[in-house]
């Protein structure tokens, strides 16, 4: 028998290097009580501008949020915006030791309208290019030295196709990171898809699995699915697949075995963000021993709890235990 409480505080001695591509999320909050005559479009009220980190960012809110100690790794610009993410994340106690600012880059700020607790509309101010063959070399040096410094336990790519995450980078830090057995895993999107082969786990949602695959089917054909599951396996080797699938539930594999999960019943308020609270999640939980199939479960309970909520937002580690315990 697993002791979760054990587990929850084990995740205290973990350190945890989220690479990949951060931003900024942005909040107009208001309120709507009518329609504009100058088009079909809703009047939004005024009341509040909150900034808050987002991408590779909220990944490592989640990892703080869970206990553990996270490590950034990134490129931000010299603008504005890059001097907003360095204030959000000094107020975040967050360390800045992984981050580098580049005049070639611009900072990503994602901008939500909310009206009456609903987005309404987002405005997305960024400029997507890859970094430049010299910024990934470094970005490969002070992963590995973050990682042997820091005795690192994981490292999770997180993947938002705005650069960063550049082929070479990938394969050197995969590389390394198998050489010295740390965990590695993945929240992937469509343009490097498949030069992440040989990871500790593989984190597609279901329309990143059927688009990398190229293969349309229901999440409740099982066989279709599995079949997308042993191609992208054939194609990627990693150690286990975890597949996200909204209502459906999630999907993990060990082994030979494969293990569908279903969803439990929540208040949707905002899906923004669950795939950082997953990923955070389930890289923890494989640092900390568990098995797969109560990785994903755990996972699986944290990516609903923060559906709950509007906007992007961490997991509270104390309800996620709790739930976990009832549940589990």
């Amino acid at each position: 028998m697993i002791d979760l409480q054990n587990t929850f505080s084990d995740f205290e001695s973990r350190k945890i290097i989220i690479l990949g591509d951060v931003m900024v999320d942005t909040y107009l909050n208001g309120s709507v009580t009518r329609i504009s005559p100058e088009a079909p479009v809703p009047v939004v009220k005024f009341k509040s501008r909150e900034s808050r980190l987002g991408g590779a960012a909220n990944v490592a809110l989640n990892i703080k949020a869970l206990g553990a100690e996270p490590i950034i790794c990134s490129v931000i610009g010299t603008d504005e915006e890059g001097d907003q993410f360095l204030k959000i994340l000094k107020e975040n106690n967050l360390s800045d030791k992984g981050i580098f600012r580049s005049k070639n880059h611009t900072t990503t700020v994602k901008t939500r309208v909310i009206g009456n607790n609903q987005q309404l509309l987002r405005i997305d101010q960024e400029e997507v290019k890859p970094i430049h063959t010299d910024l990934a070399k470094y970005l490969i040096t002070l992963v590995k030295e973050l990682a042997t410094t820091h005795k690192a336990d994981a490292i999770i790519f997180e993947d938002y196709n705005k650069g960063v995450l550049v082929p070479e980078l990938i394969h050197e830090v995969i590389r390394f990171a198998n050489e010295k057995k740390i965990i590695t895993t993945v929240d992937p999107k469509k343009e490097n898809f498949f030069e992440y082969k040989n990871v500790t786990l593989f984190k597609p949602n279901l329309k990143e699995l059927k688009e990398g695959t190229n293969m349309d089917f229901s999440a409740r054909d099982k066989d279709a699915f599995l079949r997308s599951v042993e191609e992208l396996n054939k194609k990627l080797n990693p150690k286990h697949t975890f597949v996200t699938m909204s209502e459906h539930g999630v999907y993990i594999n060990d082994a030979s075995e494969n293990h569908f999960i279903p969803a439990h019943y929540r208040v949707i308020a905002d899906v923004s963000g669950a795939g950082d609270t997953v990923i955070s999640v389930a890289t923890l939980c494989l640092a900390s021993g568990l098995s797969p199939k109560l990785t994903a479960e755990i996972a699986n309970l944290a990516g609903g709890l923060v559906c709950e909520k509007v906007g992007v937002v961490s997991v509270d580690k104390e309800q996620l235990m709790n739930e976990a315990l009832n549940l589990l």
